[in-house]
């Protein structure tokens, strides 16, 4: 398969989608892989890298978007990408469609197959592409958080630690998941009072197991998050709902209720962000001041540390991207459910129920996104696009939601398939006594020929043999 590689040119986005070893593990399964030049250049990734390892460095886009069947990024495609994208091309990043209609609706009219890292699933029931980058913001947002505080930047000029006879800052940390005990970990090192609200009482168990007497934890009320920011000087957000938008925990009215000064840190702004005030913002300008509250909103905070982030990134993406690569789509999420789980948009359709709930658009079951719109190739097409986009499909998607959204189609299917193994099971019961008859006359045949006796209607065979054999 022809698997693509363009370099990112969202603000400030150094990552990139592929390393050279995950290049290399591709190339000798037989992938051709297309580079998009000095694509790896932020990450510390040179072209020369890429080229050792058997990949195809091309000058532009264009020929990553023209020529790819696959293609792997890391954020989501931003409106000139979008553009570039033809209709049955599989595209496999980080997409946060529940906060951006405008890019669902153009990748609806694409026509494309998108996978989202942040739906893809495992069998714990986390979120394994997702995971890495939350450590990478969970862990930077203490750090980020303490220069906001900074009065160069706004902040109260509070030293996050403190020091001997001062007392430290308090931070609140709404969410106890991957980012939320990171960023706890992280506090609590740098000698901050902290707090993790959660509603999860096994969320903050971990937590209370993990860090200790280090880190208070609060079940989550609307009364005690707003006591808790108005306490705090630095408040971090990073509750997420899989595919869904962020819930909006923190008011406007909460946020004018904090102390000036003080500083919110919303990692979850991807999916809309938890404040009511969060807006996205990018690392040229990361952040700005409402209600004297100083916001920082980075969609894109990992990319700030590119080298890690991207290593870190390939380590759980390589297995789906191989998957993918060689069987082809509709085999891959067929086989596996827990990366269907992470199809949000199937040609023109929404097939993830989070995203269409937050976008309010019809919903469409993977299951029957794959199964009933399944082409049989004409004579005209490609051994490559078949390859590619056809294949056998389980016989588990073809299930009653398939039957719900596209009953016709999929009763037709169904009826050819059963209507073919009805043939084979009658010309089983036909052939196989005839079958048993014409095994039993070798031997007499045979014999018969040797002793030049006719048999069979009189026939007599055109030349005798001189002696037996049995088969």
């Amino acid at each position: 398969m022809l698997v693509g590689v363009p370099k990112e040119i969202k603000d400030s986005e150094y990552r990139v989608g592929l390393v050279p070893s995950a290049v290399r593990e591709l190339t000798t399964s037989g992938h051709h892989l297309l580079v998009e030049t000095n694509a790896g250049l932020g990450a510390g990734l040179t072209d020369a890298d890429y080229r050792s390892v058997g990949a195809e460095i091309v000058p532009d886009a264009d020929q990553i978007y023209a020529r790819s069947e696959l293609i792997v990024k890391v954020k989501e495609p931003l409106a000139p990408e979008r553009k570039k994208l033809k209709t049955g091309q599989v595209l496999f990043t980080y997409l946060h469609l529940a906060a951006d209609p405008q890019q669902t609706a153009d990748l609806m009219g694409s026509g494309i197959i998108a996978i989202a890292y942040e739906t893809v699933t495992s069998a714990q029931g986390s979120l394994p592409l997702l995971t890495p980058m939350s450590e990478v913001a969970g862990r930077m947002a203490p750090h980020v958080g303490a220069r906001c505080l900074e009065k160069g930047n706004g902040g109260r000029g509070v030293l996050l630690g403190g020091v001997p006879g001062v007392p430290p800052a308090d931070v609140a940390i709404l969410g106890g998941g991957v980012a939320g005990s990171h960023a706890a970990l992280i506090s609590a090192g740098m000698g901050a009072t902290v707090t993790v609200i959660d509603r999860n009482p096994d969320a903050l168990r971990r937590v209370a197991t993990q860090l200790g007497a280090r880190v208070r934890t609060v079940f989550s009320t609307s009364d005690a998050i707003e006591t808790l920011c108005r306490r705090a000087d630095l408040v971090i957000a990073s509750v997420l709902i899989p595919g869904a938008a962020a819930p909006k925990l923190i008011t406007t009215e909460m946020v004018k209720a904090m102390k000036p000064g003080s500083v919110i840190v919303d990692i979850a702004i991807d999916q809309g962000g938890c404040s009511e005030t969060s807006r996205p913002t990018t690392h040229s300008a990361p952040t700005y001041i409402l209600h004297d509250v100083v916001h920082y909103c980075v969609t894109n905070m990992p990319g700030a540390v590119a080298r890690t982030s991207t290593f870190a990134l390939n380590n759980v993406t390589l297995p789906f991207v191989l998957a993918l690569a060689g069987k082809g789509y509709r085999r891959a999420l067929g086989e596996d459910e827990h990366l269907r789980n992470g199809l949000n948009v199937c040609e023109g359709m929404i097939t993830h129920r989070a995203v269409a709930g937050a976008l309010k658009l019809k919903f469409t079951p993977p299951q029957a996104a794959l199964c009933c719109r399944v082409r049989v190739p004409n004579s005209g097409s490609s051994s490559r696009n078949v390859r590619a986009h056809t294949g056998p499909m389980p016989l588990a998607l073809c299930n009653r939601a398939s039957f719900s959204h596209h009953s016709g189609l999929a009763r037709s299917v169904v009826a050819r398939s059963l209507s073919s193994v009805a043939m084979s099971a009658l010309s089983h019961v036909i052939w196989a006594p005839i079958s048993f008859v014409r095994r039993s006359l070798v031997p007499a045949r045979r014999f018969c020929s040797a002793v030049r006796m006719p048999i069979s209607g009189g026939r007599r065979p055109k030349r005798a043999r001189s002696s037996c054999v049995w088969a």
